[in-house]
């Protein structure tokens, strides 16, 4: 059998030992990510894309998630204030072509990542939790503990 004996090795590539599909991010990954989002604010920010729905509202994008081969970026989106939500991504989406081939002009990948936008929900459960915490029964609960 080719490749089993003494001093031979299998040339079968395998995966890192502990890399699994579910563990984090690479910093490659990252860092494109974080290229990706400035690019992306910047386009926001300098009003470059025309349309009479994004002109309305500025857009917060907090983060950019790439997929681990770079070709799929995840733009998280929030329009200030979170009004008129389904409207931004819709006129996002009619806008996608557009803003792939700037990002692709402002990034220095390989290449140009297919994008989607998809609303950041962070804030609403930062607010729904700061308002759990402000309950009576939670500030007792605090109470008690700091008391002991």
């Amino acid at each position: 059998m080719p490749g089993s004996g003494p001093g031979m090795t299998n040339m079968a590539r395998r995966s890192k030992p502990g890399r699994q599909t579910g563990d984090l991010p690479t910093q490659r990954a990252l860092r494109a990510g974080e290229l990706v989002r400035h690019a992306v604010s910047e386009i926001f920010a300098r009003g470059d894309v025309h349309d009479p729905v994004l002109e309305g509202h500025l857009i917060t994008v907090p983060e950019v998630r790439m997929s681990p081969d770079l070709r799929m970026a995840t733009i998280y989106v929030m329009p200030l204030g979170g009004k008129d939500t389904e409207a931004v991504l819709a006129a996002l989406d009619r806008n996608k072509k557009f803003l792939r081939g700037e990002i692709a002009h402002r990034v220095n990948l390989k290449f140009a990542p297919d994008i989607r936008f998809i609303l950041d929900e962070r804030f609403d459960e930062a607010e729904r939790i700061d308002k759990l915490l402000r309950t009576p029964a939670v500030r007792r609960d605090l109470e008690e503990e700091n008391d002991k």
